[in-house]
């Protein structure tokens, strides 16, 4: 089925009835749409309550990685074809951003590449296993700028409870902003996880690794002379 802007199952989320997201669809081009109608079937992922296993999902069994949130899907894209040994699930709730990385999956003839056209946190809380993913990325969230917004950030406390709990003992939470104030929230929140260890000594942040590409986000907070912060940590071995 293909995915639609319905937002029909949003009153049985458990974790938050405060939305992180708002659903400003744009324009979507007579491309993007083809994409949807044409690949879903092939690269898409149903949203519900069935609950997700990778060999199922691709075939096989290999380091899984989840992106939440992929804007457009390029770099997301470039890192499944760059790393063809990598599972990647990808969840992004805007339907232009999804038919944008389906059209690109197709381009690219990529087989470990599976997308989602939905809420974040309705999928790990209704659709994916705890201990089964080797990375979660968040790149570029939306920083909801203005303080009385800020309660709509993605990263709260219970929601970093649920995506450790998602990740496989030693797992890596990766999360990279342009947003000083975000990430500096960010980092308070991940330093005070119990379940997490800093990956930079000094609790700190850490340097932009050379596999992650560059984003239009992130391209244009260099534009704006923003300062980009990448956040490395890992789930504890005995949590």
């Amino acid at each position: 089925m293909i995915p639609t802007s319905d937002d029909s199952n949003t009153n049985n989320i458990s974790l938050s009835r405060i939305r992180s997201f708002v659903r400003r669809e744009g324009r979507m081009t007579l491309a993007q749409q083809r994409a949807l109608t044409e690949y879903w079937e092939r690269f898409g992922v149903e949203s519900g309550t069935v609950l997700l296993d990778q060999e199922s999902l691709f075939g096989r069994r290999a380091t899984w990685v989840l992106e939440i949130g992929f804007g457009d899907g390029e770099s997301l894209a470039t890192m499944a074809a760059t790393h063809p040994d990598i599972n990647y699930l990808g969840i992004e709730v805007h339907r232009p951003g999804v038919g944008h990385l389906l059209l690109r999956a197709k381009e690219l003839q990529l087989t470990n590449l599976r997308v989602m056209c939905a809420d974040a946190i309705e999928v790990l809380e209704k659709q994916l296993p705890n201990n089964c993913f080797d990375r979660i990325q968040i790149f570029f969230p939306d920083p909801w700028p203005k303080i009385r917004h800020h309660k709509r950030r993605f990263i709260q406390p219970q929601r970093v409870s649920l995506l450790v709990h998602k990740l496989k003992p030693l797992g890596q939470l990766h999360l990279a902003t342009d947003c000083e104030n975000y990430a500096l929230s960010m980092l308070d929140i991940f330093n005070a996880t119990p379940e997490l260890v800093n990956t930079i000594a000094g609790n700190g942040f850490a340097p932009r690794p050379d596999w992650r590409p560059m984003t239009k986000f992130e391209q244009r907070g260099l534009r704006l002379n923003h300062i980009i912060r990448d956040l490395l940590f890992l789930r504890h071995a005995n949590c």
